[in-house]
């Protein structure tokens, strides 16, 4: 099979790549840096440099693949950012279309299925309903959970302040979270078998906790066994972004998207059509944060 994956050499896609390399595939990889890509291409992977946001390179780019592998970069740059992610899954679509590709496997995320209220998400919403256009493609949208790597920021809380927290909290069994690898193993398993028809969403966690169970793990971890999670305003979540450096357009959608989280919104539908988990459990995920809290 030959299979075109957006995504340079990141989190999952790395992982998605090698996986499909070692399953004997043929592996294109779009990036903007060919350093970046060297890990991959050394693998075995071929490079496509250019951009997202060029419609005729992800047209000329795509044509001849079984299925595609789409997700919107991360940028903090953008003036609108769910309007920017909206409109890199139309690009997407305009390149699939012209292309003739039938299959893709689209990154999205638990809380797409709502057009407003959860952040950056909201963008996705829009991008998954763009590529929902294409009505002789098959597509699979992959809805993964929070990312575990994502409590990776609160380090400097923690040594600053001897406290984790968000402007969410969640009782246990409530907060499904997930490794980027298993991502990365779903994504490899749909793409090898390219079994699916229509458009269709799968949801990804690797594990279902609660946000003391995180302090309380994450503590234990790195010797600190009175952690606890602090639940914060909005107001005062938003103000420790900004004062963070973040942009104000970042900051809000991020507020926006764990208030959201808070309220359970975020996840009612992953808790209609909930998966089988992953293999990365928040015991595992805690060795990981350790080793970094520590560096």
């Amino acid at each position: 099979m030959n299979y075109i994956l957006t995504g340079s050499a990141g989190n999952i896609t790395k992982p998605l790549a090698m996986a499909l390399l070692k399953a004997g595939h043929t592996v294109t990889v779009i990036g903007r840096n060919t350093a970046n890509l060297k890990p991959l291409t050394d693998a075995g992977a071929k490079a496509a440099i250019g951009s997202v946001e060029d419609v005729n390179f992800l047209t000329e780019t795509f044509k001849g693949a079984d299925a595609v592998y789409t997700m919107v970069p991360p940028t903090f740059a953008a003036g609108d950012w769910k309007a920017h992610i909206g409109n890199i899954g139309k690009n997407f679509t305009e390149a699939i279309a012209a292309s003739g590709v039938k299959n893709v496997v689209n990154l999205s995320s638990v809380g797409a299925h709502l057009a407003e209220g959860v952040g950056p998400v909201s963008g996705l919403y829009r991008a998954e309903q763009a590529l929902n256009g294409l009505k002789d493609v098959n597509i699979v949208h992959l809805r993964p959970s929070y990312f575990y790597p994502n409590l990776l920021a609160n380090i400097p809380l923690i040594k600053g302040k001897g406290i984790i927290g968000a402007n969410f909290s969640a009782a246990p069994g409530t907060f499904p979270i997930v490794a980027p690898d298993d991502i990365a193993d779903v994504a490899a398993e749909i793409l090898r078998n390219l079994d699916f028809k229509g458009h269709t969403v799968r949801y990804v966690a690797s594990d279902e906790v609660g946000t003391d169970q995180i302090a309380a793990a994450l503590g234990a971890a790195i010797g600190k066994s009175d952690l606890a999670w602090i639940t914060f305003t909005d107001e005062q979540a938003l103000g420790g972004m900004l004062q963070a450096g973040l942009p104000e357009e970042v900051a809000k959608n991020y507020a926006e998207m764990n208030h959201s989280i808070h309220t359970g919104l975020m996840q009612e539908d992953y808790f209609k059509n909930k998966p089988i988990l992953g293999k990365t459990k928040l015991a595992d995920f805690a060795k990981v944060f350790a080793t970094a809290y520590n560096a």
